[in-house]
Protein backbone atom coordinates (compact mmCIF):
# COMPACT_ATOMS: atom_id res chain seq x y z
CA UNK A 1 0.00 0.00 0.00
CA UNK A 2 1.38 3.70 -1.19
CA UNK A 3 0.64 6.34 1.24
CA UNK A 4 2.84 8.67 3.99
CA UNK A 5 1.83 9.24 7.93
CA UNK A 6 2.00 13.44 8.46
CA UNK A 7 3.04 14.15 11.82
CA UNK A 8 5.14 16.88 13.54
CA UNK A 9 7.19 18.26 15.85
CA UNK A 10 3.93 19.75 18.12
CA UNK A 11 0.56 21.10 17.39
CA UNK A 12 -0.31 24.00 15.24
CA UNK A 13 2.90 24.04 12.82
CA UNK A 14 1.31 23.09 9.88
CA UNK A 15 0.39 19.50 9.60
CA UNK A 16 -2.83 19.71 7.48
CA UNK A 17 -0.92 23.01 5.15
CA UNK A 18 1.24 20.32 4.14
CA UNK A 19 -1.14 17.73 4.09
CA UNK A 20 -3.80 19.60 1.63
CA UNK A 21 -1.01 20.51 -0.27
CA UNK A 22 0.30 17.06 -1.02
CA UNK A 23 -3.14 15.58 -1.60
CA UNK A 24 -3.76 18.24 -4.01
CA UNK A 25 -0.09 17.41 -6.23
CA UNK A 26 -1.08 14.04 -5.72
CA UNK A 27 -4.30 14.22 -7.56
CA UNK A 28 -3.51 16.32 -10.20
CA UNK A 29 -0.88 13.69 -10.64
CA UNK A 30 -3.89 11.21 -11.49
CA UNK A 31 -3.81 9.56 -7.63
CA UNK A 32 -6.63 8.34 -6.21
CA UNK A 33 -5.59 9.88 -3.08
CA UNK A 34 -7.59 8.65 0.04
CA UNK A 35 -6.83 11.29 3.07
CA UNK A 36 -7.73 10.14 6.29
CA UNK A 37 -7.36 11.80 9.44
CA UNK A 38 -9.37 9.65 11.78
CA UNK A 39 -9.40 11.61 15.12
CA UNK A 40 -9.82 15.55 15.30
CA UNK A 41 -10.40 17.58 18.23
CA UNK A 42 -11.36 21.02 18.82
CA UNK A 43 -14.40 20.39 16.29
CA UNK A 44 -17.63 23.50 16.13
CA UNK A 45 -20.63 22.48 16.81
CA UNK A 46 -22.44 22.87 13.33
CA UNK A 47 -26.21 21.88 12.16
CA UNK A 48 -24.97 18.70 11.25
CA UNK A 49 -22.99 17.79 13.95
CA UNK A 50 -19.33 18.65 14.88
CA UNK A 51 -17.27 19.67 11.54
CA UNK A 52 -14.21 18.59 11.75
CA UNK A 53 -12.26 21.57 10.40
CA UNK A 54 -8.46 20.14 9.40
CA UNK A 55 -10.57 17.31 8.03
CA UNK A 56 -12.66 19.06 5.72
CA UNK A 57 -9.53 20.84 4.33
CA UNK A 58 -8.21 17.35 3.38
CA UNK A 59 -11.18 16.63 1.83
CA UNK A 60 -11.48 19.43 -0.63
CA UNK A 61 -7.87 19.21 -1.14
CA UNK A 62 -8.29 15.44 -2.12
CA UNK A 63 -11.03 16.82 -5.25
CA UNK A 64 -14.07 16.10 -2.57
CA UNK A 65 -14.23 12.44 -4.07
CA UNK A 66 -15.16 11.23 -0.21
CA UNK A 67 -17.62 12.03 2.05
CA UNK A 68 -16.08 13.62 5.26
CA UNK A 69 -17.21 10.94 7.49
CA UNK A 70 -15.01 8.31 5.15
CA UNK A 71 -11.98 11.56 6.28
CA UNK A 72 -12.69 11.75 9.83
CA UNK A 73 -14.34 9.19 11.67
CA UNK A 74 -14.06 10.52 15.56
CA UNK A 75 -15.03 14.05 16.20
CA UNK A 76 -14.19 16.11 19.25
CA UNK A 77 -15.12 19.24 20.50
CA UNK A 78 -12.89 20.05 22.88
CA UNK A 79 -9.66 21.45 22.09
CA UNK A 80 -7.49 19.39 23.61
CA UNK A 81 -5.81 16.31 22.82
CA UNK A 82 -8.01 13.55 21.73
CA UNK A 83 -7.82 11.16 24.54
CA UNK A 84 -8.48 13.39 27.08
CA UNK A 85 -11.29 15.08 25.19
CA UNK A 86 -11.96 11.51 24.48
CA UNK A 87 -12.77 10.81 28.21
CA UNK A 88 -14.84 14.04 28.95
CA UNK A 89 -17.16 13.11 26.31
CA UNK A 90 -17.95 9.90 27.29
CA UNK A 91 -16.63 8.23 24.31
CA UNK A 92 -14.22 4.90 24.63
CA UNK A 93 -11.82 4.52 21.49
CA UNK A 94 -9.00 2.68 21.08
CA UNK A 95 -6.10 1.49 18.42
CA UNK A 96 -7.98 -0.98 16.48
CA UNK A 97 -11.20 1.81 15.80
CA UNK A 98 -8.37 4.45 14.94
CA UNK A 99 -6.14 1.87 12.77
CA UNK A 100 -9.64 0.77 10.89
CA UNK A 101 -11.13 4.27 10.03
CA UNK A 102 -7.74 4.65 8.37
CA UNK A 103 -8.16 1.88 5.86
CA UNK A 104 -11.68 2.22 5.28
CA UNK A 105 -12.39 1.92 1.57
CA UNK A 106 -8.89 2.08 0.51
CA UNK A 107 -7.61 -0.08 -1.95
CA UNK A 108 -4.08 -1.04 -2.96
CA UNK A 109 -3.81 1.04 -5.81
CA UNK A 110 -4.33 4.16 -4.07
CA UNK A 111 -2.60 6.53 -2.26
CA UNK A 112 -3.51 6.83 1.67
CA UNK A 113 -2.42 9.94 3.14
CA UNK A 114 -2.71 10.20 7.23
CA UNK A 115 -2.58 13.28 9.10
CA UNK A 116 -1.95 12.48 12.78
CA UNK A 117 -2.75 14.77 15.69
CA UNK A 118 -0.23 17.09 17.67
CA UNK A 119 3.58 15.21 17.91
CA UNK A 120 4.56 11.99 16.54
CA UNK A 121 4.48 11.00 21.10
CA UNK A 122 1.30 13.06 21.53
CA UNK A 123 -1.84 10.65 22.80
CA UNK A 124 -4.51 9.55 20.47
CA UNK A 125 -6.95 7.22 23.07
CA UNK A 126 -6.22 6.08 26.30
CA UNK A 127 -2.76 4.16 25.85
CA UNK A 128 -2.49 5.25 22.41
CA UNK A 129 0.27 7.51 20.59
CA UNK A 130 0.49 8.73 17.35
CA UNK A 131 3.42 7.09 16.90
CA UNK A 132 1.24 3.33 17.89
CA UNK A 133 -0.71 4.65 14.96
CA UNK A 134 2.02 5.28 12.71
CA UNK A 135 3.65 1.95 13.39
CA UNK A 136 0.23 -0.55 12.68
CA UNK A 137 -0.21 1.35 9.23
CA UNK A 138 3.44 0.80 8.38
CA UNK A 139 3.99 3.99 6.17
CA UNK A 140 6.45 6.30 5.82
CA UNK A 141 6.54 9.56 7.75
CA UNK A 142 6.95 12.94 6.99
CA UNK A 143 7.48 14.88 9.85
CA UNK A 144 6.66 18.55 9.60
CA UNK A 145 8.39 21.41 11.59
CA UNK A 146 8.30 25.31 12.59
CA UNK A 147 11.12 27.18 10.74
CA UNK A 148 12.49 28.60 13.82
CA UNK A 149 14.91 28.85 16.70
CA UNK A 150 14.78 25.48 18.58
CA UNK A 151 13.80 23.69 16.09
CA UNK A 152 16.68 21.47 15.68
CA UNK A 153 16.34 20.04 19.06
CA UNK A 154 12.56 19.13 18.55
CA UNK A 155 13.25 17.76 14.97
CA UNK A 156 15.83 15.48 15.55
CA UNK A 157 14.21 13.81 18.62
CA UNK A 158 11.03 13.15 16.43
CA UNK A 159 13.02 11.82 13.62
CA UNK A 160 15.07 9.76 16.61
CA UNK A 161 11.40 8.93 17.30
CA UNK A 162 10.54 7.60 13.91
CA UNK A 163 13.18 5.31 13.12
CA UNK A 164 13.55 3.81 16.87
CA UNK A 165 9.66 2.63 15.48
CA UNK A 166 11.16 1.04 12.96
CA UNK A 167 9.60 3.43 10.57
CA UNK A 168 10.86 5.45 7.36
CA UNK A 169 11.24 9.00 6.92
CA UNK A 170 9.72 10.21 3.80
CA UNK A 171 11.28 13.85 4.37
CA UNK A 172 10.81 16.66 6.49
CA UNK A 173 9.14 19.99 5.53
CA UNK A 174 9.83 23.29 7.70
CA UNK A 175 7.26 26.01 8.04
CA UNK A 176 8.24 29.50 7.92
CA UNK A 177 5.57 31.16 10.97
CA UNK A 178 6.88 34.61 10.70
CA UNK A 179 7.50 36.85 7.64
CA UNK A 180 10.97 37.41 8.22
CA UNK A 181 13.63 34.92 9.97
CA UNK A 182 17.00 35.59 11.23
CA UNK A 183 19.33 35.31 7.83
CA UNK A 184 22.02 33.95 10.02
CA UNK A 185 19.89 31.02 11.23
CA UNK A 186 19.39 27.85 8.49
CA UNK A 187 17.63 25.10 9.73
CA UNK A 188 17.67 23.34 6.78
CA UNK A 189 20.95 23.26 5.79
CA UNK A 190 21.93 22.25 9.28
CA UNK A 191 19.05 19.41 9.51
CA UNK A 192 20.09 18.13 6.32
CA UNK A 193 23.76 17.60 7.41
CA UNK A 194 22.42 16.64 11.14
CA UNK A 195 19.83 13.75 9.35
CA UNK A 196 20.51 12.85 5.44
CA UNK A 197 17.13 13.00 4.31
CA UNK A 198 15.40 15.64 2.10
CA UNK A 199 14.33 18.82 3.92
CA UNK A 200 12.01 21.27 1.98
CA UNK A 201 11.03 24.96 3.17
CA UNK A 202 7.42 26.49 2.97
CA UNK A 203 7.46 30.16 3.12
CA UNK A 204 5.46 32.41 5.14
CA UNK A 205 1.80 32.10 4.24
CA UNK A 206 -1.56 31.18 5.76
CA UNK A 207 -2.15 27.86 3.59
CA UNK A 208 -5.54 28.22 3.22
CA UNK A 209 -7.69 28.59 0.10
CA UNK A 210 -7.38 26.85 -3.72
CA UNK A 211 -4.77 29.51 -4.48
CA UNK A 212 -2.54 28.44 -1.86
CA UNK A 213 -2.89 25.05 -2.96
CA UNK A 214 -1.37 25.41 -6.17
CA UNK A 215 1.84 26.72 -5.22
CA UNK A 216 2.23 25.14 -2.07
CA UNK A 217 1.88 21.70 -4.19
CA UNK A 218 4.23 22.76 -6.32
CA UNK A 219 6.74 23.59 -3.65
CA UNK A 220 5.86 19.72 -2.74
CA UNK A 221 6.39 18.54 -5.89
CA UNK A 222 10.29 17.51 -5.24
CA UNK A 223 9.56 15.67 -2.25
CA UNK A 224 6.66 13.84 -4.52
CA UNK A 225 9.40 12.80 -7.23
CA UNK A 226 11.42 10.91 -4.70
CA UNK A 227 8.78 8.54 -3.39
CA UNK A 228 7.48 7.70 -6.75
Amino acid sequence: MRGVFITGTDTGIGKTRVGAALARLLTARGLRVRARKPVESGCAAGPDGLLPRDAALLREAAGRSEPLESICRHRLQAPISPERAAEMEGIALDLGQLHAACLVDVRNDDFLLVEGAGGFYSPLARGVLNADLAGGLGLPVLVVAADRLGTLNHTLLTVEAVRMRGLAVAGLVLNQPVPQMDPQMDNAEDLERWLQIPVLRLPHGSGDGGAAWQWEAAALAPLADGWF
